[in-house]
């Protein structure tokens, strides 16, 4: 039978270890398992999260790419774990995006896609986002709307320009993957896109571009003409 965090020495457990140590001294899974806290019948946290890694693969970006329903489901983790974990790798991705102190800049559709053909070019579904820029063209948040099919009834303006005005943004360019890798825009791209572009102008609030990620190429609905 696995060992129990609790039976193993003081000094020895992966949160005594961060306070002595550093975070840098522990394991992926140790520091997954000080985000799930618990673990689960004959199992300690770190046990369960080495089978969370395990499931995916090794790597941490296995987990991350997975739906947190999905991650839920994993013996052991459930909905209030699987929350804690994704809140932790969201907050270490934005901290890798605010960098020390100096947001990037977008400049142009190609910036767009450097930005985000890394995390969405090999998806099996659709993912829309939204960036939301200050008055200098620099990032306050990369925001996921949803994920799914793309259309009319699931991207809802209320929910694309939320997050926006939460970041008191002066401005967005909207983004999504098309895991055909083929980027031409469909019906309801264009529906969708004519739609955030009147919602924008109501709030004040523009919508610079909207590119359609593909593989190994894009398209920009501004450098087309189609905004």
């Amino acid at each position: 039978m696995a060992r129990r965090i609790r039976e193993t020495p003081s000094a020895d457990r992966p949160r005594e270890r961060l306070f002595r140590l550093g975070a840098g001294s522990l394991t992926t899974a140790e520091l997954l398992a000080i985000l799930l806290t618990t673990g689960r019948a004959g199992q300690s946290a770190t046990d369960v999260a080495e089978a969370l890694l395990a499931e995916g693969g090794p790597a941490l970006w296995h987990v991350a790419r997975r739906p947190a329903v999905e991650l839920a489901r994993v013996a052991g983790v459930g909905p209030a774990k699987a929350a804690r974990v994704f809140a932790g790798l969201e907050l270490g991705r934005r901290l890798q995006e605010e960098g020390r102190g100096e947001r990037p800049r977008i400049r142009s559709s190609a910036d767009v896609y450097r930005w985000y053909a890394p995390r969405l070019t090999d998806l099996a579904a659709e993912e829309f986002h939204v960036l939301a820029l200050d008055s200098q063209s620099g990032v306050l948040r990369d925001l996921l709307i949803t994920r799914g099919i793309l259309n009319s009834s699931l991207v809802h303006p209320r929910e694309v320009f939320r997050g926006a005005i939460a970041e008191a943004a002066a401005g967005i360019i909207v983004v999504h993957n098309h895991p055909s890798g083929d980027p031409t825009p469909s019906a309801d791209d264009r529906t969708v896109t004519r739609q955030l572009v009147e919602a924008g102008r109501v709030l004040d609030l523009p919508v610079y571009d909207h590119v359609v990620i593909g593989a190994g190429r894009y398209v920009s609905f501004a450098e087309a003409g189609l905004l």
